[in-house]
């Protein structure tokens, strides 16, 4: 097994929309590189013309730089490997590809498609394991004569040792796999494509990668990849096997595994909604691996100082978007009020913001931010949070208007916007004495008095602090909306 220092690779096709599963991917690679001092490689698989986009790949390389996880060889920066995209590396597979075949541990295989389902039916209805049975192993050249005569375009398969395979996953400990159940298979497609059975572990074995950690699903292509790193060593293009560890699913609703087609997988979802990208990355980061029994909220430095893939979990992960929510919340309130106003930036114009560009007062959000900063889930929240200081007229909520203006609340508002127009509006203090002592007039206790008021000027019965939302809006804008709210109740 692989020696010396770490170097991890994430190796993502450009196909859709990048998903958090393969952003946990990344994000383990990632930590346990910085975490062991080693070398992060960004690689991309992108042989699959058919399903691989110039999109998809620019989005990549985009989330990685959003998110902050950086490479040290790759896309755009380089390094001694390159080319980093395996579209650019097909003489280097070919010639791989040559050598197996030409030093017996790959072989052509004639067999059309309907003859392999024709025996694998055969050995299903016997009993028997329904992988390939080694069929074309032993050509002969009359045979080879006879198939060339009738068209057949063999593919490559490689030869799979007849013993049992054994290693030690990071994750999940010490595997074996027997021969009937890890049967020969395909390398070379028949009109010469490499397939990923052979470009992803050759790629691995010439960048040196000594650790692979990659989701559970290709735990089952483990054996076949150590056989043929064994090989490769052999033929002197590899100098050793990488340890492998398999990461848990990531589950979605009903413990399903979460799929790309789900609507929580999509990175760009929580990107669009304003997650940071440390609260999403700190969630990620817990699915199937623990800061520790009492602490989930943890800073990336942090995460990279403790992270070990050996303290990962084998057990499949749960996606549960209210954690995800709580824990990106929590990483808001981290930030200094600075940050969290330029943070909110985007979600203040447009196409976001519903106000005129020329409304925008840049003194009142910096004013009303760290009372917003308390209160956010995500930074796309904020809009509606802070609109009513932007807008000429609150936009009015009709449930919020139903539920706060009772029988007896015009009385209210007549008399509060008596006290308001008196009051001191140098602080937020003296203007909640002001309602309080409206609603001690009507008989009603501060939150019951001050629900018309807030409806009123704001439009809605929760938001942002409300004598402190008074303040900032401004004596004659506060006063001009309960007139207002005053003329439709006596419409």
């Amino acid at each position: 097994m692989a020696n010396g220092p770490v170097r991890v690779r994430f190796c993502p096709s450009p196909t859709g929309n990048p998903h958090v599963g393969l952003v946990r991917t990344a994000l383990f690679n990632w930590a346990f590189a910085r975490h062991k001092g080693g070398t992060m490689v960004f690689r991309i698989e992108d042989t699959d013309a058919a399903r691989d986009s110039e999109e998809s790949y620019n989005q990549l390389l985009d989330s990685m730089r959003w998110l902050g996880l950086d490479w040290d060889e790759g896309p755009e920066i380089g390094g001694p490997h390159a080319p980093y995209r395996q579209s650019q590396r097909m003489d280097i597979y070919a010639d791989v590809a040559k050598k197996l075949l030409d030093s017996g541990h790959a072989y052509h295989c004639y067999c059309t498609t309907e003859e392999l389902d024709a025996r694998r039916e055969a050995a299903r209805s016997a009993g028997r394991p329904s992988g390939y049975d080694g069929q074309c192993r032993s050509v002969t050249p009359e045979q080879k004569a006879v198939y060339d005569a009738e068209g057949r375009q063999p593919i490559v398969r490689f030869r799979m040792p007849d013993e049992a395979i054994t290693f030690t996953d990071l994750v999940r400990g010490e595997l074996t796999f027997t021969p009937e159940n890890v049967p020969d298979y395909g390398i070379v497609r028949a009109n010469g494509a490499p397939l990923y059975t052979l470009v992803n572990p050759v790629d691995d074995a010439l960048m040196e990668i000594t650790h692979v950690l990659r989701g559970e699903d290709l735990l089952s292509s483990t054996p076949r990849q150590i056989a043929l790193y064994k090989a490769l060593i052999e033929l002197g293009v590899a100098t050793s096997v990488p340890q492998f560890g398999h990461l848990p699913y990531v589950m979605g609703e009903g413990n399903k595994k979460l799929s790309k087609r789900d609507p929580q997988a999509s990175l760009n979802l929580y990107r669009e909604r304003g997650f940071l990208p440390e609260g999403l990355l700190n969630y990620l980061s817990l699915l199937g691996w623990s800061f520790s029994a009492d602490q989930d909220v943890f800073s990336i430095a942090e995460l990279i100082e403790k992270f070990d893939v050996a303290d990962v979990n084998a057990n499949p992960a749960r996606f549960d978007l209210k954690k995800a929510e709580a824990i990106n919340a929590d990483h808001i309130r981290r930030l200094d009020v600075k940050a969290f106003t330029e943070a909110c930036g985007p979600w203040l114009q447009a196409p976001h913001a519903n106000w005129a560009p020329e409304d925008f007062d840049q003194a009142a959000w910096e004013a009303i931010a760290p009372y917003a900063q308390t209160r956010l889930t995500v930074l796309s929240d904020i809009t509606a949070n802070v609109d009513f200081l932007f807008l000429p007229e609150p936009v009015q909520d009709e449930a919020s208007w139903a539920k706060a203006m009772k029988e007896g609340s015009d009385a209210l508002l007549r008399t509060a916007r008596e006290k308001l127009s008196a009051a001191d509006w140098s602080s937020p203090e003296s203007l909640k004495e002001a309602v309080l002592a409206a609603g001690e007039e009507h008989g009603l206790k501060l939150g019951k008095a001050q629900a018309p008021v807030r409806v009123a000027v704001t439009g809605r019965t929760v938001g942002l602090p409300l004598f402190e939302s008074l303040e900032i809006l401004g004596k004659e804008k506060t006063l001009s909306r309960i007139d207002r709210a005053l003329e439709k109740l006596a419409a």
